[in-house]
């Protein structure tokens, strides 16, 4: 029976993570305006439509962000979380279920961009000027975090160093500041790792 629990959980989890992975993304790409003439961007609101419609009647957007995709990523990794702990045979605590989903969903938004900008380095390596749907995209979600450090930190030669710098930075972050959220929302260790 425990081996049919763990591999319950190991598919909830893989699924679960994969379409939060894709609300999330969803909320970055009108975060940062991204181009949904885009077939990635496409695909995208596709696969949350169904989910966010409804939501979009009851949750207004604010400040321009559409926060209801915001919300649907916080209730699928409040789902998540509830699920895998009832399977694991833990009491779930709906106090802390909020928090711990937010401090998951920022680790996740945070490792988002992280894993763009090294995709982005590579393609400025390898594709230098690509105009492939997929570089575009990482390019869009990256040049908003990048930035910043661009206008502090001249080019090398051509050689953009920006990115050693934001990969400090979001590294420090996940490191430093999501662990002790964690601590302090009295979040089990397991669960961090659930994004």
């Amino acid at each position: 029976m425990l081996g049919l629990n763990d591999a319950a959980i190991f598919v909830i989890k893989t699924l679960g993570s994969l379409y939060l992975l894709i609300v999330l993304l969803r909320f970055i790409l009108q975060l940062v305006r991204a181009n949904f003439y885009n077939p990635l961007c496409q695909f995208i609101v596709k696969a949350t439509q169904p989910l966010l419609k409804p939501l979009r009647r009851v949750i207004p957007s604010m400040f321009g962000l559409d926060m209801s995709s915001l919300v649907l990523a916080l209730i699928v990794q409040m789902v998540l979380i509830a699920v895998i702990l009832l399977l694991k045979g833990f009491m779930v605590d709906w106090l802390f279920l909020v928090p711990w989903a937010l401090i998951a969903i920022f680790s996740l938004f945070l490792s988002i961009l992280f894993y763009a900008m090294i995709i982005s380095v590579i393609l400025s390596w390898v594709a230098p000027g690509s105009h492939n749907p997929g570089a575009e995209l990482v390019a869009q979600i990256t040049e908003p975090v990048l930035a910043p450090f661009r206008r502090i930190i001249p080019n090398l030669g051509g050689l953009d160093i920006s990115p050693i710098f934001a990969f400090i930075a979001i590294q420090l972050v996940q490191s430093w500041l999501i662990p002790r959220l964690a601590y302090y929302a009295l979040m089990p260790q397991g669960l961090l790792g659930l994004i």
